[in-house]
């Protein structure tokens, strides 16, 4: 029997704000991690409170799932390469006065094994399972191996 006040979610036993889902974004012009923590500390400087937003266009319609510990994942030259902690959503109405969302990040930036991804417009939904792991702190992706090797492993399926 269908119940019209709880969601299909519920009726099963997982609820939905027990789940979790990333972003991903392009970080179109960026070269590397420390080129992207540079944009967002200047681009931080020069907003109230000095936090770093990121402003889209379109508001995420699984809202819920990513402010449960949801990150946005970076792409950097065709590769994921590090995320953020998104801390919130908040509402940002343009001067012509249409409706966005600042997606507002923790400033700490946490780089990640390489994973590729080809272009892509605007941002994704990205599951907990399909996203690529950290790096430990202090390791550095270029020590392990080149990029362009890394890339090429990536291609064939063996990253």
């Amino acid at each position: 029997m269908w119940l019209k006040t709880e969601s299909v979610d519920k009726v099963v036993g997982n609820p939905v704000s027990n789940k979790t889902v990333h972003l991903i974004k392009l970080s179109v012009g960026t070269e590397s991690i420390d080129q992207l923590i540079a944009w967002q500390k200047q681009r931080a400087a020069q907003s109230p409170g000095g936090q770093y937003y990121h402003q889209t266009r379109m508001w995420p319609k699984r809202e819920p799932e990513i402010l449960n510990g949801g990150s946005i994942y970076w792409v950097i030259k065709g590769e994921i390469s590090a995320r953020q902690r998104i801390l919130r959503l908040d509402e940002k109405i343009g001067s012509d006065g249409i409706r966005r969302c600042g997606i507002v990040l923790d400033p700490e930036v946490v780089p990640t094994v390489a994973a590729l991804r080809r272009p892509f417009q605007g941002w994704r939904y990205l599951t907990p399972e399909d996203a690529p792991a950290d790096l430990a702190k202090g390791s550095n992706q270029e020590q392990s191996l080149p990029i362009e090797l890394n890339r090429a492993l990536a291609e064939i399926g063996v990253l």
